[in-house]
């Protein structure tokens, strides 16, 4: 964990200059921006962060708002944030969600893991981010593919998990909580970078000398 911190030291991965935290209006009123972090986090999945950001910018130009997503016809939903992957079922989802959000929670985004997996479009995953960077609460680990992956290379869980919600669970049954906010950047910033999916980068690693997946 030390090493991939010295590795993640200059933040120069396209997570920190694009990631879901880059993507809100950070001067919009609290719930604008808490509803800003939702639907970039809808719009991620499966999708790059330089799309995703993209995508992002196009619909802030059109002043990003529950009332305004909702007067937005889908046709024009779609071409604005045409290519982010999925892009057809992100519109109904992004459309479905905001109207939950505008008739049960008064426009504003839910305050528990619980209430936002019930959203159409969002996971787990997504669940813990928004509570993260929107609530500035600890809900637990969020794992995507990277910190699957990586986990899994560094046999950070006891037997190898094949989802990102078993690694979720294996990691934090023993990763001790101070550490849970920082593991997804870390991480997935190491896996764009470094120990990427096919041909990771183990000569540039610091960590070769101890890493079990390795290619010394």
């Amino acid at each position: 964990l030390e090493r991939i911190r010295e590795m993640r030291r200059t933040r120069d991965a396209p997570v920190d200059a694009m990631g879901v935290e880059k993507c809100y209006d950070s001067s919009a009123p609290p719930q604008v921006m808490r509803y800003q972090v939702l639907l970039s986090l809808m719009l991620s999945s499966q999708t790059k962060d330089q799309v995703t950001s993209a995508a992002m910018l196009r619909l802030r130009q059109h002043g990003l708002t529950v009332d305004s997503i909702l007067q937005m016809d889908d046709a024009t939903l779609g071409q604005i944030i045409y290519p982010v992957g999925f892009w057809r079922n992100k519109v109904k989802y992004i459309k479905q969600t905001t109207a939950i959000l505008k008739q049960k929670y008064g426009g504003d985004i839910p305050r528990t893991v619980e209430e936002l997996v019930q959203l159409p479009g969002v996971g787990p995953k997504m669940a813990h981010l928004a509570m993260n960077i929107a609530w500035d609460s600890v809900s637990g680990i969020a794992v995507d593919t990277h910190v699957h992956r990586i986990t899994n290379r560094l046999k950070w869980v006891k037997k190898e998990t094949r989802y990102p919600e078993e690694t979720r669970v294996a990691l934090e049954d023993w990763l001790p909580r101070d550490l849970w906010r920082e593991i997804n950047w870390l991480l997935v910033g190491f896996g764009q970078q470094t120990c990427l999916p096919v041909n990771p980068r183990c000569n540039e690693c610091l960590n070769q000398d101890i890493c079990p997946a390795a290619k010394r």
